[in-house]
């Protein structure tokens, strides 16, 4: 629970600011600025959850702070596409479906997907474009390029009658970015001329010195891993990272390997890039997973999801031999383009360990330089601050110490002290005369999603946390391996759901229906019938209830 100090009523002509999430997390990143009865929002994205929430699948930013405000709001600005600011849009929108949404073409292309996924068909998107300036109510909003791991990345500068206020997303200064597109420095001067009186500024990267590596020099390492690799290639990176996703494709053309997309977020962003002409796929490269065995397997590199060890995604499920059709062995090359995001450290080198155990060889950035961050480093944040000279500044985007960090950066090219302000989510803070101000704070606590469920964690989400796990499905059958009958079962027990036992009985049929089936073709491995069950019952329970719980097959032969 957020300490919660009751802000005074906002004075007319002054810009309050409240970090709805993103100050503390590497996620969950929104921001609400309020003057004269108006609300602007600056991103909706989503926190996911670390290994002590299990149930629960994403963690939205405190928009039950918006509940009584809705018909105040007169834009949602979208830096970039990348879930942690775009992710919880669906759920604001649930709010109230026709908020003006703004945002740079591909980020508003990934939006759309994500909200018909969502059945949301009544909203306003409005595609903008760098340099662009745009009049909505008592803001005036100007649009300026800055690079990021993800194209059409911008910075917001946001004008009201109590100041200039510059917001720049998640970026970094890549000087020879792999798309020509680079930060607009000349804006960010001209808007230092004009005078910026709140700076609020990506801190990801606050604490490592210097610049942040280019994008292209990690292209001779991820080229030597196919240089090396003699069988199967996976290269498993964020379904959003276009630029990782165009080397790996220009690098498969020059060794004559076949790509093939696994994880439908992969496909959905990929074929969305193509047909926006910021990914350039040569012809005859591209192959359905379903043609995988028609090609050797030194012939193919698979671009696939589940970096950052996401249990139900591609990869994932192929270090724990659940993937339908890619297995892995020896002599197969597994290469990890992505960074860690804190908290998801254990659940990466899970994934390592089960591959590594299969025989694969595991590339990762801990071992090569086969990823750069998308965040400015510490050298890139003391160039911005000299270019803007800022009156006041505001950390955002990253941990505590992240946020430390990026104030005492701030400080050392001499903004006084007092005016440097490390803030935490809900803080209100008012800006008028050239002065911001801590005021009081609202509550923004975590909320919770947990299948289609959103709000606090349940007594039985409660009871997963016991379990260590996102609730535990055994089912047991005994068969007979001579008849090819079951014999007993299949008998289905499940902990950690709401549910009563009675609604699997659906699957139940579905497992039975499926050993048979195996049975009849021959499979005696008790093993891979273990498999069958894992995977029919692992399908249903994803689909029918949306949980991704530890499956537990066990199979008696006789």
């Amino acid at each position: 629970m957020t300490d919660v100090t009751q802000p005074p009523k906002l004075a007319p002509g002054t810009l309050r600011v409240i970090p709805l999430g993103g100050l503390g997390d590497i996620g969950r990143n929104m921001t609400a600025f309020e003057i004269d009865g108006q609300i602007a929002l600056v991103d909706c994205g989503v926190l996911f959850p670390e290994d002590d929430h299990p149930g629960v699948d994403l963690i939205l930013p405190a928009l039950d702070y918006l509940n009584d405000r809705l018909d105040d709001i007169v834009a949602l600005v979208l830096t970039h596409g990348h879930e942690d600011h775009i992710g919880a849009v669906p759920y604001l929108l649930k709010k109230r479906a026709n908020i003006p949404v703004f945002g740079s073409k591909l980020t508003l292309a990934f939006l759309a997907a994500k909200l018909r996924e969502h059945r949301i068909r009544d909203f306003d998107l409005d595609a903008v474009e760098e340099g662009e300036i745009l009049e909505v109510g008592n803001f005036e909003f100007e649009f300026l390029a800055v690079n990021h791991s993800i194209p059409d990345a911008l910075a917001v500068a946001i004008r009201t009658k109590a100041g200039l206020v510059l917001h720049t997303g998640d970026f970094k200064m890549d000087q020879l970015p792999l798309d020509g597109r680079i930060t607009d420095l000349r804006g960010f001067a001209r808007l230092g001329e004009e005078g910026v009186d709140l700076f609020m500024v990506d801190s990801t990267n606050a604490e490592t010195p210097g610049f942040t590596t280019l994008e292209r020099d990690v292209e001779p390492a991820i080229a030597r891993v196919f240089d090396q690799a003699r069988g199967k290639l996976i290269v498993a990176c964020f379904a959003s990272h276009v630029h990782r996703v165009q080397q790996v494709l220009n690098l498969a053309v020059k060794h004559g390997r076949k790509v093939v997309y696994v994880g439908r977020s992969m496909v959905r962003n990929m074929s969305t890039a193509r047909d926006l002409g910021y990914l350039k796929v040569p012809a005859g490269t591209l192959i359905e997973l379903k043609e995988i065995d028609r090609y050797p397997a030194n012939e193919v590199v698979i671009v696939s999801t589940g970096s950052q060890g996401e249990p139900m995604a591609a990869l994932s499920r192929i270090a724990n031999r659940d993937h339908p059709v890619v297995e892995v062995g020896e002599g197969d090359t597994i290469l990890l383009a992505s960074s860690l995001i804190p908290g998801n450290e254990n659940s990466v080198y899970r994934v390592i360990n089960g591959l590594s155990r299969l025989g694969a060889t595991v590339v990762h950035k801990g071992n090569a330089l086969v990823h750069v961050s998308g965040h400015a480093s510490a050298g890139e944040l003391l160039y911005c601050y000299n270019i803007l000279k800022p009156r006041n500044v505001l950390p955002v985007h990253g941990e505590a110490r992240h946020l430390i960090a990026n104030a005492k950066l701030a400080q050392a090219t001499g903004v006084p002290a007092e005016r440097v302000l490390v803030s935490g989510d809900g803080d209100v803070i008012d800006l008028k005369d050239g002065i911001a101000k801590k005021v009081g704070s609202i509550d923004a606590s975590y909320v919770f999603v947990d299948g289609s469920t959103v709000g606090d964690i349940s007594e039985s989400i409660m009871d997963r946390r016991i379990l260590g796990e996102e609730g535990f499905v055994s089912v047991i059958t005994a068969v007979d391996l001579h008849n090819r009958t079951i014999v007993s079962g299949p008998d289905v027990h499940a902990r950690g759901f709401a549910e009563d036992d009675s609604v699997f009985e659906e699957v139940r049929q579905r497992v039975a229906a499926a050993l048979l089936d195996a049975l009849r073709d021959g499979v005696d491995d008790p093993y891979r019938l273990q498999q069958v069950t894992r995977r029919v019952a692992g399908q249903w329970v994803s689909r029918t209830l949306k949980r991704r719980p530890m499956i537990v097959p066990v199979v008696v032969t006789t």
